[in-house]
This record gives C-alpha cells, structure tokens and sequence, in this order.
C-alpha cells in the first residue's frame, strides 16, 4: 500500500479511509474495545460505554457489522435476545485500537505538555 492510496478523489473517500473512520469514530474505537473482552448485549454494551445514544450505538454496531468486524447473533427466543461478537477481523482491529488507547493513556502526560507549551507560545 502507498500514500497515494489514502488520498480522498473527487467525491469520494478512498475504502481504507472509510474503514480506519469506522474504526477509529469516538463510538467504534469504545465498542471494538468493549467486545474485546467478550460478547456484549446491546443494553449492557451500552452501559458499558455510557453517554451513547440507542441510535449512535445501533448505526455503529451496524456500520461495523458490514465492515465484518462485529457479529450480530439475533436469538429467536422472547424476549428476544441479540448478542454481539468481534469476528477475527474486528478482534484484529480491536487490538490494534486497545493498543494506541493505551499508548494515549501512557503518553497524556507529554501531550499536555505539549499543549500547554503550545498555547503559551501563542499566549498574547
């Protein structure tokens, strides 16, 4: 792959564009994370994230699953119960995520300085 292949034509945004935006939306990076650990339901897998709306977390798990990062496995038992999975795919892509979270956790000290230097050099 090349640089090239990341530049957006036209209209249109390049597919590995489109899949990193997946991946790395506010929403996406918190559920790959999520379902990481193990299967969720959407009720607790929105628990578990906090302050996502139903419709935020629906469109997210949605766009994922037709990326063929997450697995919905709808039972047909009522109440009805629907649970979802990383496939391989998204396990590879949540550990990818899960490592520069934490690389964000270990490094927000050397970010902060570097904001703080940042806006007292352009300080009135």
């Amino acid at each position: 792959m090349t640089v090239s292949n990341w530049r957006v034509d036209g209209e249109d945004m390049c597919p590995y564009r489109l899949v990193l935006e997946h991946v790395t939306s506010r929403w996406g990076v918190l559920v790959l994370i999520r379902l990481l650990e193990r299967p969720h339901r959407f009720s607790e897998l929105r628990r578990a994230i906090g302050r996502v709306s139903e419709k935020m977390l629906t469109q997210t798990l949605q766009t994922l699953e037709r990326d063929g990062l997450v697995h919905r496995d709808a039972k047909p038992v009522i109440p009805p119960r629907v649970d979802y999975s990383l496939t391989g795919l998204g396990r590879e892509a949540a550990e990818q995520v899960r490592a520069l979270a934490a690389w964000t956790e270990h490094r927000m000290d050397a970010v902060e300085n570097a904001r703080r230097a940042y806006d007292e050099a352009r300080a009135p």
